[in-house]
């Protein structure tokens, strides 16, 4: 049988089908309209859903991504349109999610011209991808493609950028796919070594006062099951990365909360007090460890993780155990033996009552006529979903009161920027989350800054019908900003006092419902409309303007030295 004699974009498209592609994130443009006539035949085999600017269908491919466990897809044009895409794909980068972003650039005769609305993307974007490749010849868009989701999706997920010359979309080729599963300079799974295995497994099981860090990358290697057991077998309790918040469900009797700079105080204190530390998929950001000079230094510290470059980068190790961390917790969990520390986990229980005495209750049950607290809104919002739904957020105080007072029953529930901090993501990440989960409830929750960044996605949840439960914590300032402001700046209010607008008017005329809410007897009413409105729900809930998001590790600060 001949091969199909077809040109460049329809080749892109076909590609992108066979590596099981569904939907596409996307903006036409002048060199990407042969891919876009290509598309207009593929309506019933590939939905692409319009955004509203660049960067907006980045963030909803890693909504997408990060929901789902599949590869995100984004498609623009050249010029403003690929540049449009930088922060998003560097928040992919910093936070491990599967993307591929196509862009479309000039006829590659006219590149170096500094044609019109040409630009190095290639350039721009290999410091903040897996990969980046252009595409000048047809004949290489299928290699091109596939190669670029085997990268993205495996090892240590992230981004890649393949930019496609106009010439390469219109040019003919004579198709025929082959997957890419093997590149020689690429080695996505470390050998496992039985060495470092026996290693780890001799500290756990020698070990008094166990803790264990539990981050993104148990998620993003499925391996939550292995972790339960692994817990399970050597009775160790576990603290979370924000990303790795729903590695393991919020009731269970090991997950001791948050680490961090927001974190909550158990995990933050015993991380000091452990005397073995085992960090799982997550790379000792800043945010979590504080000042490196009085960070677990009692610890014997074993880290699992896929990326040998996070391992002793800021934290030195006792252990290092390379891998998949499906892989390396099954290992080690077959060498432990069965062991029961009571004592040590009913420890946490003191830090646990303080917290709920000092910041829990009065931020989350607050008594009398006060102003509405963000941590009540949102425990009200996660009951009344049953703790059953995925949480969106943007960047902020909204974000830290969510990730902390928000339940989760299931993985995959927590979808935030978090390594860059990217105001403007919920909204549209919010796109991506309620397509690649059709069967869960998405609640969305923003503060007025940040929706005020990508505000125009609502013109993409009105065109493609998608029901989201926007929540805004609307306090009328750049509250994180504003919060560092009164600390740490003497209450120099610099430019954080935000006059907004009417944003209930804003939803509705975009057509999607729409409720304002100020007091307190009315919450659990308006949390029930939002809920059980049919579509899209914007519930704006006025919050105190000067609230603070506590237990607070000033930034650099020893993790064990928190502001109440």
């Amino acid at each position: 049988m001949g091969k199909d004699r077809i040109t460049g974009s329809e080749a892109l498209l076909r590609t992108l089908i066979a590596e099981g592609v569904e939907c596409i994130f996307g903006y036409p443009g002048g060199q990407a309209i042969p891919i876009y006539d290509t598309l207009y035949d593929y309506k019933d085999r590939l939905r692409h859903v319009l955004v509203r600017h660049e960067q907006g269908a980045t963030h909803a491919a890693q909504g997408y991504a990060r929901v789902s466990g599949r590869v995100g897809v984004a498609l623009v044009t050249s010029g403003p349109g690929a540049t449009n895409t930088v922060t998003g794909i560097a928040d992919a980068m910093l936070d491990s999610t599967p993307m591929v972003v196509v862009t479309g650039q000039v006829p590659s005769p006219l590149l170096g011209t500094d044609a019109f609305q040409e630009v190095d993307v290639i350039g721009i974007t290999l410091p903040i991808t897996k990969w980046a490749y252009q595409v000048r010849h047809a004949e290489d868009i299928a290699w091109a493609v596939s190669r670029a989701f085997y990268i993205a999706s495996t090892g240590r997920p992230g981004p890649v950028v393949i930019d496609i010359a106009k010439d390469a979309q219109v040019g003919m080729v004579d198709y025929s796919y082959t997957p890419v599963d093997f590149i020689r300079s690429y080695q996505p799974w470390p050998d496992i070594c039985r060495e470092r295995i026996e290693e780890a497994a001799e500290l756990i099981n020698h070990a008094e006062r166990p803790f264990a860090l539990v981050g993104q990358g148990v998620i993003l290697s499925g391996a939550e099951e292995e972790l339960m057991r692994f817990l399970e077998k050597a009775d160790i309790p576990a603290g979370s990365t924000m990303l790795g918040l729903s590695a393991m469900p919020s009731g269970y009797r090991l997950n001791k909360g948050m680490l961090g700079m927001h974190g909550n105080i158990g995990p933050n204190r015993k991380t000091n007090e452990c005397d073995v530390l085992i960090a799982i998929g997550m790379r000792f950001d800043d945010r979590v460890t504080g000042d490196l000079k009085t960070y677990a230094k009692q610890a014997k510290v074993i880290h699992l993780d896929i990326d040998n470059s996070e391992v002793d980068k800021n934290v030195k190790v006792d252990v290092k155990v390379l891998g998949d961390a499906k892989v390396s917790l099954r290992e080690i969990t077959g060498l432990l033996r069965p062991a029961g520390h009571e004592a040590w986990i009913a420890s946490f229980a003191q830090d646990e009552a303080e917290e709920y005495e000092r910041v829990i209750r009065p931020e989350v049950y607050p008594d009398g006529d006060a102003a509405l607290r963000m941590g009540e809104v949102v425990r009200k919002v996660s009951e009344a979903t049953g703790n059953r739904a995925v949480l969106v957020t943007d960047v902020g105080q909204n974000q830290m009161m969510s990730v902390r007072y928000f339940k989760y029953s299931r993985t995959r529930s927590v979808i935030t920027s978090g390594g860059l901090g990217t105001m403007g993501f919920g909204l549209p990440a919010s796109v991506g989350a309620r397509i690649g989960a059709p069967d869960r409830t998405v609640c969305l929750f923003v503060g007025d800054g940040g929706l005020q960044m990508t505000l125009q996605e609502l013109g993409t949840i009105m065109q493609e019908k998608l029901d989201i439960k926007i929540i805004l914590l609307n306090n009328s300032y750049l509250g994180m900003v504003r919060q560092w402001q009164e600390l740490f700046f003497h209450e120099r209010y610099s430019y954080t006092d935000m006059q907004n607008p009417d944003f209930t008017a804003i939803a509705r005329a975009f057509g999607i419902g729409a409720r304002e809410v100020r007091k307190r007897e009315e919450l659990d009413g308006a949390i029930r409309e939002m809920l059980c409105h049919e579509g899209a729900f914007l519930l704006v809930a006025h919050v105190e303007k000067t609230g603070k998001v506590y237990p607070m590790v000033p930034a650099g600060g020893c993790i064990t030295e928190m502001l109440y």
